[in-house]
């Protein structure tokens, strides 16, 4: 299945479960919050760290629904930009090419 079917299945599953389709807001903190749950999977070392990351994912996607945006192309254009994209190391730290004016 790719991810614009994908989803359109995540945002059917939130329309069949009653989820929330209309707070934008409420869904970037959902969002938030389930990164944070994978963090913290990933630092304590827990089992579950996959199903956090999927959970992530899950979010993002019904979020892009929810927006109309085709997140997989926007990862295709974005993938696309960033190879042709020339980086520099500022500080030790690998930055896009352009921008080490904003590294202080």
């Amino acid at each position: 299945m790719d991810l614009n079917e994908m989803q359109k299945r995540i945002y059917q599953n939130k329309l069949n479960k009653g989820f929330n389709t209309s707070d934008i807001n409420l869904e970037f903190c959902l969002l938030n919050g389930e990164v944070a749950e994978a963090f913290e999977a990933y630092i304590k070392k827990k089992d579950n760290l996959g199903s956090e990351l999927a959970d992530v994912a899950i979010y993002l996607m019904g979020l892009s629904e929810l927006l109309g945006i085709s997140l997989e192309d926007e990862i295709n254009k974005k993938v696309k930009i960033n190879e042709e994209r020339e980086y520099v190391y500022v500080k030790g730290v690998l930055v896009k090419k352009g921008s080490e004016d904003d590294i202080k």
